[in-house]
C-alpha cells in the first residue's frame, strides 16, 4: 500500500508574467483575457501534434493514442500526465518564455520500450526555455511550445474541473470498498453503486479519527475505474453543482489521486 503527502509545498515566489498579445479574433471573442499563469492553470493541455525542425513529426511523442501527453500547470509547477514515470519542474512565464527547472521523475522500469522513450522524448523537450504561444479561444484555447533546437509542440486546451465547476472544491477521501452493491438510481435500473466511506488524514498523511460509514455512492467519481477486488482510498475533489439537475445529486465528485491500492481475496 503506498500513503502519498496530502500537500504539496510551494516555496517560490509569484512568477512575473508576460502573455503574447491577443490576436483581433481573440480580442473580439474575449474582450478580457486572462494572465498567462491563470490560463495555463485553467486547463489539461493535450498534445495534439509535434514536429522537428524539419517538419517531421516526433512519432516517440505518440506512444499513447489513447491517453495523450498532458501538461498540467499549478502556480509554480508543470506536471507531465500520460507518460511511463510520473514527472514534474518548477516554472515562470517571463517575456513570451517558459523557463522550466530540473525535471523531477520517478524511477519506474518502462517494460515497454516505446513509453521508455516517450520519458526521454518528453524529457528533452520540456526542459529549460522554450518559447510559449497561448491563444485563448472560447471553446479550446491552444498552447504552443517551441524548444531551441526548433521542436515545436502544440497543445490543445481541455476545462479543468475548476473551471467546469466554477470552483476550487473541497478535499475529500473516499475508501472504495472492493465490491459494488446494488443501490437505487432513479436513472439506472439494476444499478451497482461503489461503497464507500469518508476516510481523514491528518496534515502529515497520517490516517486519523474514525471512518464514516459505509454506504452506496449513488453516482460516479469523475476519472475512477473500479476493478473488482480493488480496495481503493482515493483523494476526490468534492464540488457543489450550482444547477443540479432535479433528478440527479447535487455534488460532483472528481479523481484527484489513488492513496492506497489493496487486492483483497474473494
Amino acid at each position: 500500500m503506498l500513503l502519498l503527502p496530502l500537500l504539496l509545498a510551494a516555496c517560490a515566489q509569484t512568477p512575473e508574467v508576460t502573455a503574447p498579445a491577443p490576436t483581433a479574433t481573440t480580442a473580439a471573442t474575449n474582450p478580457a483575457p486572462q494572465t498567462g499563469t491563470e490560463l495555463l492553470s485553467r486547463y489539461h493541455w493535450q498534445l495534439t501534434n509535434a514536429i522537428d525542425s524539419n517538419g517531421t513529426h516526433i512519432d516517440a511523442l505518440f506512444a499513447r493514442p489513447d491517453r495523450p501527453v498532458q501538461l498540467d500547470f499549478s502556480p509554480y509547477r508543470i506536471t507531465v500526465v500520460n507518460s511511463c514515470n510520473n514527472m514534474g519542474a518548477g516554472y515562470t512565464v517571463r517575456k513570451g518564455h517558459l523557463q522550466i527547472g530540473p525535471m523531477v521523475s520517478t524511477m519506474m522500469a518502462c517494460q515497454d520500450p516505446s513509453l521508455a522513450a516517450l520519458d526521454d522524448a518528453i524529457s528533452q523537450r520540456v526542459r529549460g526555455s522554450v518559447t510559449v504561444n497561448l491563444l485563448a479561444r472560447d471553446n479550446a484555447p491552444s498552447l504552443q511550445l517551441v524548444t531551441d533546437s526548433g521542436d515545436t509542440l502544440s497543445f490543445t486546451g481541455v476545462p479543468t474541473a475548476e473551471t467546469r465547476y466554477g470552483g476550487p472544491g473541497q478535499i475529500a477521501f473516499l475508501e472504495v470498498a472492493p465490491q459494488s452493491v446494488p443501490c437505487n438510481n432513479p436513472l439506472m435500473p439494476n444499478a451497482q453503486c461503489l461503497l464507500v466511506r469518508e476516510r481523514f488524514f491528518d496534515e502529515q498523511g497520517l490516517a486519523s479519527g474514525a471512518p464514516g460509514p459505509w454506504q452506496p455512492l449513488n453516482q460516479t467519481i469523475e476519472g475512477y475505474t473500479h476493478t473488482p477486488g480493488i480496495r481503493n482510498v482515493v483523494r476526490v475533489k468534492r464540488f457543489t453543482l450550482k444547477n443540479p439537475p432535479a433528478d440527479g445529486p447535487a455534488t460532483a465528485y472528481v479523481l484527484d489521486l489513488i492513496v492506497e491500492s489493496e487486492k483483497v481475496g474473494q
